[in-house]
This record gives structure tokens, sequence and C-alpha cells, in this order.
């Protein structure tokens, strides 16, 4: 990087801690008003490809500084997410001038929230599997089937919907992505996740006849596939890095925790600790190395193995420096009621699920065996045809 470049980089550093300490001022927004803030100063869109939509359009490495800031300051999580980075470059990609012109404005603005429908029951990391229908009905689409795992359905103004277009299709032939409206009472159903946590991200999303606009069918009916797959392509970037951030937090906790109590002094647990460290940084530079590349195929899927693995043996050792009061917390005997797992407890249990969501490890391993290493694909046995 050169001299200029650089002073360039902090001079925008600065620009963005400034933003950022004036506008929360030690206070903690309400995260819809956030999102609005975020939108009204242009912080939304900064990586799109294109601009003019109310977003500013920032380098690569102002991402990096502005993601980076963003995640120190300990700014509200994002609502806006899905849209800005999963359904946005899509539209940019795949999308009709139209549908760019009537999307993206709202999302950049913060006024309409988004989730994603992908995923269903026994159709996860094999979404080809999927089984949710979509049947053309004149100029719309009336949409039947069940979503599950579907984060924000509850905040969301619209979901992006991946349906079978075409019936008796199988595997990614004859699916296509479209863009459903969820304010439709008795179409829509939005039913939330209990989790081991206690706390519910997560949602199953029924559709009974859930209506679609054709205008709102993006690439083409049948190409939903090719459609998905792009998305999914630019699902991991600069975000990898937010996270990163917040993994190192989640460390320093578990290392106070371990001074606290006295587990330090463990030289097994010690070299555990000084591993998990080592491995986080290990993951920065494998980010930074692969961000912005579009030639390796395989890095989303590295990086979902490398981050899913840690970050539950950093659940574990939480539990490991914690001894046998890790297994218990306060109890108030007043009222009876459980107590609140403290956040190292949310930890452990919360991460139990990071080498399944987002794309299980067996199925990464079979990504990168394929597209990177070119080997054979697993046979799959022939399905039995349903019965009509």
């Amino acid at each position: 990087m050169s001299d200029e470049a650089f002073t360039d980089e902090q001079a925008f550093r600065g620009e963005a801690r400034a933003w950022l300490e004036e506008r929360l001022d030690g206070a903690r927004p309400e995260r819809r008003d956030w999102e609005r803030t975020l939108g009204r100063d242009g912080w939304i869109g900064i990586g799109w490809a294109e601009d003019g939509y109310g977003n500013r359009r920032l380098s690569l490495a102002q991402q990096v500084v502005w993601a980076e800031e963003y995640a120190r300051a300990g700014a509200p999580s994002r609502l806006g997410h899905i849209g800005e980075n999963l359904l946005a470059p899509t539209l940019i990609a795949d999308g009709s001038q139209a549908q760019k012109d009537r999307f993206l404005p709202a999302v950049a603005r913060a006024d309409e929230l988004w989730c994603q429908g992908y995923s269903e029951p026994g159709a996860g990391s094999d979404l080809a599997s999927l089984r949710t229908s979509a049947e053309r009905d004149g100029g719309t689409y009336r949409i039947s089937g069940q979503k599950i795992w579907t984060s924000l359905a509850r905040e969301a103004d619209w979901c992006f919907v991946l349906a079978r277009t075409e019936q008796g299709s199988r595997r990614h032939h004859g699916l296509s992505f479209l863009l459903v409206p969820m304010d439709q009472p008795g179409r829509i159903d939005v039913r939330p996740i209990r989790q081991m946590t206690g706390t519910s991200e997560f949602n199953e999303v029924f559709f009974d006849g859930a209506i679609a606009r054709a205008e709102h069918l993006v690439g083409g009916e049948g190409n939903g596939w090719r459609v998905a797959m792009g998305l999914l392509a630019v699902e991991r970037g600069v975000s990898t890095l937010v996270q990163q951030i917040g993994f190192e937090e989640e460390l320093g906790q578990v290392v106070r925790a371990a001074v606290d109590s006295g587990a330090v002094a463990d030289p097994v647990l010690k070299d555990r600790l000084v591993r998990q460290w080592a491995e986080l940084r290990t993951m920065r530079w494998n980010a930074l190395r692969t961000l912005g590349s579009q030639q390796d195929s395989g890095a989303p899927s590295v990086a979902k193995l490398l981050w899913g693995g840690w970050h539950q043996r950093l659940g574990e050792l939480a539990m490991a420096v914690r001894g046998v009061g890790a297994a218990a917390g306060p109890y108030d005997w007043s009222t009876e009621r459980p107590y609140e797992l403290d956040e190292l407890q949310q930890l452990f249990l919360f991460s139990r699920a990071d080498t399944i969501y987002g794309g299980s490890d067996e199925i990464q391993r079979n990504i990168i065996a394929e597209r990177v290493l070119g080997l054979p694909k697993e046979p799959r046995e022939p399905k039995e045809p349903r019965e009509p």
C-alpha cells in the first residue's frame, strides 16, 4: 500500500469513528431507528457494485475499515444486513432495472427489511430437495410450503423465496427466485423457534397461498438455482472480518474468566487459550487474503469450516475454564424462577450449532472436494417417485 493510500485510509477511519461516536454518544438506540440513521447518512450499501440509490460507494479497504470501526464501537447488531448484503447484490447482478429501482432505494433507506426463505425441513444443507411450490396464476404466483431457520422473519417486510415453479421437477431444476411481501395475514404465518439458550433468533414460516407478483420474479422462471447460488457466493466477505472482531471480544472474556478462576495456571488450558488466539489470527489473515477474490470458489467453504469449528471449541473452552461453576448460575429463591444464562453459557449453547447452520461441515467439505480438488461427486441413490 502506498503512503498516499495509507493516509487516505487513516483519514477515513477517523471519519467513520467520529460519526459512530457522535451518533451513539453512549446511548443504545432502538434497532429500527438505528437502521434509518445509517440509511439517512449513506452507510447502507457501501459495498454495492452500483451507487445512486442513496448509498455511498466505498473501496474494499474502506469497507473493511467501516466494518472494524462499527464492531469496535459496539454499535447495534444490524436488522438490515440480509437486504443489504444478500438481496441487493443479487438484484444488481440478476434483477431487472425496474426491480433495482423499486427495491434498492428502500433497502438503502432502511424503509424495508428482508428475510431469506431458503431452508426447509428436510432441505437445509441439501437445498436442492426443497418442496415449497409456486403456481403461476395470471400476473401472480401463489406460494405454498414451509421454510425454517428464517432469521428476522418477524421483523421483515419482505422475503426472497426459492420455490419450485415447475410441477414434477427435481433437484435444482424448475426452481424460481421470488420476492414476497410478508404482510399477508392468513397466507403467511411466522412462528418463533425457541432454542437451547431460551432465545428465538430463528423462525418457521408457513406459506398458504401467499401472493408474489410476476414482475417480482428475479432472473426468469426456472433460473432460481443459479440466482440462489450467486447470492450464496456473496454471503461471506467483509462480514467475516466483522464476525472475527466479535470472536476476539468473546475470546477476551474467556481469558478473563480463566484468570479469575485460576484455570490459566493449568498448562493444558493455557495451551488451548494460546491455540485459540493463534487460530483466530490465522483466520483473519486468510480472510484478508481471499477478500474480494472471484477466483477461489472454495474460499467461502474454507472460511466456514475454520470459524465454525473454532467458535464451537471456544464455547467448550469457556466452560472448561469455569469448571463445575459453568453448569449453574444464580437462582432467585424469592420467585423460584430459573437463573438466566450468562454470556459464556449462551456462547457454549449457541455455538453447538455452528458446524451445522449456514451449510454443514459435511456440505462444505463436499464443495471443496468437488469444485476445488476436482474429485468425483458422491453417488446419489435415486429417490422413490412420489405418489400422485
